[in-house]
């Protein structure tokens, strides 16, 4: 299944994409997607609806971020090897992680708003993991089972702020809008191989990443297994996995968003975003 969420910020409604292509509408079956929909049971009984018989909704339709209540949205940092190079950083023998800000989340195709002091403002197109169950200390080979869903997410990043004003990563990671998600949940029966997809960002039109899961440094299963050892992870957190090279940071010289600039971004079988850059208010 590909899970969406609709409407205009704030007012969503549950959705679908069917096999044709066509949103339906999901509202007269469930409030929201949510927790109680993301777990074995609630997907296996969306998944024996038949689309046909719920309301096709027509275009223009915004999308929202395809899951709600995100309770945690945690990032990786340097998972794919040849971006630490670039950004001139050591290999992790372990798993970064850092925590993007909640209320960072927005739809894959808002606009980004550029903080008024924002200087190195940089995108990232990632893999998200959405979690479906409960984990806690759960194995590799068993990691996999926790998850709801996959989507397309671009880890928006203000670089000063992240490496050269002190502390943590953190206050780089969630300035508002920097957390575009979808533009849908894709249930993991559509993905025969996670470690297998294909991620591009174009800025401008220009592309300026191309990469691969499969040269990820910790794979999705070993990330997962990993935080469930540190925090448990609960149904609908977001794991962002990193980002492949071609960042802004890593050009020479290197190369930030302004104000004006688009982005597009996608991921195979997970869909497409579109971005443009606006000042703060």
């Amino acid at each position: 299944m590909k899970l969406v969420r609709f409407g205009p910020a704030g007012h969503e409604k549950p959705g679908l994409i069917d096999t044709n292509g066509l949103l339906r509408d999901l509202s007269g079956i469930i409030s929201d997607i949510t927790a109680q929909v993301l777990d074995r049971e609630g997907r296996a009984r969306l998944q024996q609806i038949n689309p046909e018989t719920l309301p096709v909704v027509r275009s223009p339709v915004r999308f929202g971020v395809p899951v709600a209540h995100t309770g945690k949205f945690i990032g990786i940092g340097l998972n794919y090897r040849d971006h630490a190079i670039e950004a001139n950083m050591p290999i992790p023998d372990e798993p970064i992680i850092f925590m993007k800000a909640t209320s960072c989340l927005c739809g894959p195709n808002d606009d980004i708003i550029k903080p008024v002091n924002a200087i190195k403002m940089d995108w990232e197109v990632e893999l998200g993991i959405v979690i479906g169950e409960r984990a806690r200390k759960v194995g590799v080979d068993q990691a996999l089972d926790h998850v709801a869903g996959y989507c397309v997410v671009n880890d928006v990043s203000e670089r000063h702020f992240q490496i050269e004003r002190g502390g943590t990563w953190d206050k780089g990671k969630g300035f508002d809008t920097f957390g575009p998600v979808g533009p849908w949940l894709v249930t993991p029966d559509e993905i025969p191989d996670v470690q297998n997809l294909d991620l591009w960002l174009d800025r401008n039109g220009q592309r300026m990443q191309t990469g691969c899961t499969s040269t990820m440094i910790f794979s999705c299963a070993e990330l997962i297994s990993y935080l469930s050892q540190v925090m448990t992870l609960l149904p609908g957190d977001i794991i962002t996995t990193g980002t492949p090279p071609g960042v802004g940071m890593g050009m020479k010289p290197p190369a930030y968003l302004q104000v004006g600039d688009t982005l597009t971004l996608g991921i195979q079988g997970l869909g497409t975003q579109h971005q443009t850059v606006i000042h703060d208010t």
